[in-house]
């Protein structure tokens, strides 16, 4: 339609000129040979600059989330933080050797000393036997060894840092089904950009081809000054769209860039099937029943179970303790009443009685940490609830919303190009042709963002019920 009404118009023109020279114009005597459109040059024509990468498929850019994301590698170091835990509560319950200051090896040298003459002599030699008073060098050693008998509250802290540790696990298989959502609007964001930055190059140029005819209307005495003026207006606000349009895109690309961990402009290869994004991103994640199975869910219903367990833990601190301890000493010089070494066995019971209260407030926070942890499931339950309703909602909205872009874009497309006629034979103003015209460019771009609305509604409703263990 908008070509039919270019060549009408271009008609028109040449049928204008004809009269102006005086000359009769008659259809039986020649055929009217129509002109092209009018040529229009302009740097801002050009196309953006390319990015400096390009993503060539989704398995790309999972293979780039995998190596270089940062929110996926802070997830997995949490579960490494979550296995240390595990490890360090065995560690109360396994033996210690060398477990407090009681062990280890002490050397000292006195730097004052006193000689002290003894009062017995050396049998057959006539001398006096003397001593350094303190002794100038000691040597003392230990090594102890303990290990928990019977310690309640340790050994449960290691059932509930292994709930710690799944949990943490879990969270990694939300945090990869949230990167892959985040990629796939990613990737088609950028598209998107890209359609819009076409759309906005084709609508300065035609934006220009107007401006050109309206001079040559008016050089032919059927246009005023206001007519230039508003084409010229047309004109700058194409480029102004362009211009916002261009920076758009580079945005996206960068946004883009740093999902994928890269810190620069990252574009999409043309060859990616943008439309099958939903089915190549369900190849790495995989559908689940209901919300209760989502990762995010199951993780924080873990962290509740971690709340009771850590309830029940400050109860188990009122129970007595039972420990056995070995110490193993000597030191030099040998003490004349001691054996050398020195070598005991130690059972120690602890029984909790008073501590100023400390039990007590660990009690009140682990029953509010519990409390907040139930909240936190339910609210996040509900939410997920929401989410789905939503996602599944929204993919009916976006379809509908695209056919009546579509709609919206061919009525703006047929309107611009009758005004256009209309405009060439009289019947029109200035301002009808500039209204028409910026119409039906930014019915082109919304029709752009919905049919990518789309792509997105469909990826966000595959999404919303799955698990990603990529």
């Amino acid at each position: 339609m908008r070509n039919f009404g270019r060549v009408a118009v271009l008609a028109l023109m040449t049928s204008s000129s004809a009269l102006a020279d005086g000359t009769p114009s008659n259809p039986k005597s020649a055929p009217l040979s129509l002109p092209s459109m009018p040529e229009v040059n302009d740097p801002m024509l050009a196309p953006p600059p390319p990015p400096k990468r390009v993503l060539a498929s989704w398995e790309e850019g999972l293979s780039y989330l995998r190596a270089r994301s940062t929110d996926l590698k802070i997830a997995l170091d949490q579960v490494l933080q979550a296995e240390a835990q595990t490890r360090i509560a065995l560690a109360q319950y396994l033996p210690g050797l060398n477990a407090n200051n009681a062990g280890g090896a002490t050397y000292m040298h006195q730097l004052i000393t006193r000689t002290v003459i003894g009062g017995t002599q050396v049998a057959g030699t006539g001398i006096i036997t003397t001593s350094q008073v303190p002794v100038p060098d000691t040597l003392q050693a230990s090594l102890q060894l303990q290990q928990a008998l019977i310690n309640v509250p340790a050994f449960d802290q290691i059932g509930i840092d292994e709930l710690g540790e799944g949990a943490s696990r879990l969270s990694v298989e939300a945090e990869k089904r949230t990167l892959a959502l985040s990629l796939a609007n990613q990737i088609v964001a950028v598209v998107t950009a890209e359609r819009a930055a076409e759309i906005n190059r084709v609508g300065l140029r035609v934006a220009l081809e107007q401006l050109e005819i309206t001079n040559r209307k008016r050089a032919l005495g059927a246009a005023t000054g206001l007519d230039v003026v508003r084409a010229q207006q047309n004109a700058a606000n194409a480029r102004a769209s362009l211009v916002t349009g261009d920076e758009s895109l580079r945005q996206a690309r960068e946004a883009l860039g740093l999902a994928l961990g890269i810190p620069e402009e990252t574009g999409v290869a043309p060859n990616v099937n943008i439309s099958g994004l939903a089915s190549s991103a369900m190849e790495a994640c995989h559908s689940v029943d209901s919300v209760d199975q989502r990762s995010d869910i199951a993780a924080a219903r873990v962290q509740l179970q971690v709340a009771k367990r850590n309830l029940r833990n400050v109860w188990y601190t009122f129970l007595p303790t039972l420990g056995l301890g070995s110490t193993l000493s000597a030191s030099s010089p040998v003490a004349s009443n001691l054996p050398n070494p020195l070598w005991n066995i130690v059972l120690n019971l602890e029984v909790p009685i008073w501590d100023g209260g400390t039990r007590y407030g660990n009690l009140r926070n682990a029953r509010a940490a519990e409390d907040i942890a139930a909240q936190q499931l339910e609210a996040q339950r509900r939410q997920a609830i929401i989410q789905v309703q939503q996602a599944q909602r929204g993919l009916v909205v976006a379809q509908d919303s695209d056919k009546v872009a579509l709609e919206q874009r061919d009525l703006a497309a047929q309107n611009d190009s009758m005004t256009q006629t209309a405009y060439m034979a009289g019947q029109g103003t200035s301002l009808e042709l500039v209204t028409a015209s910026e119409a039906h460019r930014q019915a082109e771009i919304n029709l752009a963002l919905q049919d990518f609305n789309v792509v997105k509604a469909r990826v966000l409703a595959a999404l919303a019920l799955a698990t990603c263990p990529w």
